[in-house]
């Protein structure tokens, strides 16, 4: 009921102090006051042994009692806190430094909620009601509050868009300066850029998806390497405890080596994640400006921004990001569990040469293998491998693993000639290689390398060479995986511009990206750079590749 009497003030003045009633208290006639202020009355007034009510002189022979009028009391309270609330909302709707103000406020100006591009004015809540209630009102243009667009040379409204000089106009300049010019209502041109601007910002959200679902497998990647890493570890710690403590020195060395390599390939993975992320987040900068230009009622706001704006908007540029660590744990225990069967080997053999049996010293002979160390044996050697015989065991360097121990009576000669063409023993900087298709895993790893990769070499030392891939600069093999690729090979398609293209159905993910480009893209080649070639495919424009990626289509 309080609640429902709230609003007429006056009530509930003190009519001493003519404020709101404050600690008030009820005299036996009915009227309250503030408690203070009937107290001072009747102190500061001659009342010879009576004392009045201010209000309706009732007199009373002796000071009558205060009571303290709770009811009234909390009436107040409320009263007040009501009143705090509106002043308030009124201080928060009154305009700003940086606001734009009502055009028709008086004393207090308030902001303006409402621009009429009609009346050149702008309007807050109370001001703005005529436009909704007046019909010839009615028909007025009406904005989101904002500085009215004004032509500085007429002082007319912008209106038209001039698309020889690209810049809003008001009709007085169509007669003037822009006579016989391309122009357009602003609203058409707002529509059609709007379109082109609305495709950018679907291209970046598509980029964005993209990037995101780069950065989930790149998580899933760095977590899976990680939980490799530990598992080698804990698998490697098992093997080496149950050795002697000959090898306990060499055990935690390769433990090391594994938390090493594990925080070299952690700290790269840190970093491609770290960039792939702040690429999302400039996509998402990017988004967050496009959304809010495309958002906007000012037309003329739209075009003065939609160039600067448009052009700074692609979602090009952006190369696709992986999780590529330099080796692989999964191979640690492997190798790990061998050692320990080497050793045994090992054991055996110095068991076996204590008898000293030298069964094959009337067989033995002595093989020079190019480039490599002398083999000797009753069984020849490639000219791929480098071998050391010790009695009824055989050491081999093969180039998927060093130091090998294998029994004599398991081996067999390889003829040279089956392991590539003799060409492949004429090696010599600056020939063009790929990898043989018959190697599944290069020993230092493919990096950004294919089978289909075509590079120079450019260094060789003894077994190992470095080549420079379009993909990969001075990337590292050894001899025995590489094959020499003829002249006749060097240009897979001799393409030209205007040739159609496709990527190749073997490439995986190109050497920079597909981007909106899929298996299934046809597309018309405009520039030939080197090894680089720039392809104009219907789904996305300047596309960037490899000249070895691609294969002419009819």
């Amino acid at each position: 009921m309080a609640e429902a009497i709230l609003g007429d003030h006056d009530q509930y003045s003190c009519s001493i102090c003519l404020d709101l009633l404050n600690d008030p208290v009820t005299i036996p006639c009915g009227h309250s006051y503030c408690s203070s202020c009937i107290n001072e009355c009747w102190s500061t007034t001659d009342h010879k042994g009576t004392y009045n009510c201010p209000q309706c002189r009732h007199a009373f022979n002796s000071k009558p009692p205060l009571n303290k009028n709770t009811i009234l009391a909390e009436i107040m309270e409320k009263l007040r806190l009501r009143t705090k609330l509106h002043m308030s909302e009124a201080a928060q709707s009154l305009a700003g430094p940086g606001d734009i103000a009502c055009d028709f406020c008086a004393g207090e100006v308030f902001k303006a909620v409402k621009s009429c591009l009609e009346c050149r004015a702008s309007y807050c809540e109370t001001h703005v009601n005529p436009h909704y209630d007046v019909p010839a009102l009615r028909k007025h243009k009406l904005v989101k509050a904002t500085v009215m667009p004004i032509c500085s040379k007429h002082d007319k409204l912008l209106e038209v868009y001039c698309r020889t000089d690209q810049v809003c106009v008001c009709m007085h300049c169509l007669m003037d300066d822009h006579k016989g010019h391309d122009t357009v209502p602003s609203t058409k041109e707002r529509d059609e850029k709007q379109m082109k601007l609305t495709d950018t910002q679907t291209k970046v959200k598509q980029t964005i998806q993209a990037k995101e679902k780069e950065l989930q497998k790149m998580k899933m990647d760095i977590t899976s390497h990680s939980d490799s890493a530990k598992e080698a570890v804990k698998n490697s710690t098992k093997v080496f405890t149950e050795l002697a403590k000959l090898i306990e020195k060499r055990s935690n060395e390769v433990i090391e080596k594994i938390k090493a390599q594990e925080k070299v390939d952690l700290d790269q993975g840190a970093k491609l994640q770290q960039k792939l992320e702040g690429e999302i987040t400039e996509l998402k900068k990017r988004e967050g400006v496009l959304e809010t230009l495309l958002q906007t009622d000012d037309n003329i706001h739209f075009l003065q921004n939609y160039e600067s704006v448009s052009s700074s908007s692609g979602s090009n540029g952006f190369p696709s990001r992986s999780f590529k660590p330099c080796c692989s744990y999964t191979d640690v225990s492997k190798l790990a569990c061998e050692l320990k069967e080497r050793l045994e080997t090992v054991f055996n053999q110095e068991i076996n040469e204590t008898f000293k049996k030298d069964i094959y010293s009337d067989e033995s002979l002595d093989v020079d293998s190019p480039g490599s160390a002398c083999w000797k044996g009753i069984q020849p050697v490639t000219d791929d491998d480098e071998c050391d015989v010790k009695g009824e065991t055989v050491t081999v360097d093969f180039p998927e693993q060093e130091g090998w121990i294998g029994e004599v009576s398991e081996m067999e000669l390889v003829v040279s000639t089956d392991l590539g063409s003799p060409a492949q023993k004429c090696f010599k900087e600056g020939n063009r290689v790929s990898i043989r298709s018959s190697v599944k895993e290069p020993k230092h790893g493919w990096g950004s390398v294919t089978h289909n990769s075509i590079g120079v070499i450019k260094k060789i030392k003894g077994e190992s060479l470095t080549v420079d891939f379009p993909e990969q600069k001075e990337w590292t093999g050894l001899l025995s995986e590489m094959e020499l690729v003829s002249s006749d090979v060097s240009e897979p398609l001799s393409l030209s511009p205007g040739a159609r293209v496709r990527v190749k159905p073997t490439i995986s993910t190109p050497a920079h990206g597909w981007g909106s480009v899929n298996k299934h893209s046809i597309g018309v080649v405009v520039a030939i750079d080197g090894t680089k070639v720039t392809v104009n495919f219907p789904e996305q424009s300047n596309w960037t590749g490899i000249v070895s990626e691609m294969e002419a289509v009819p």
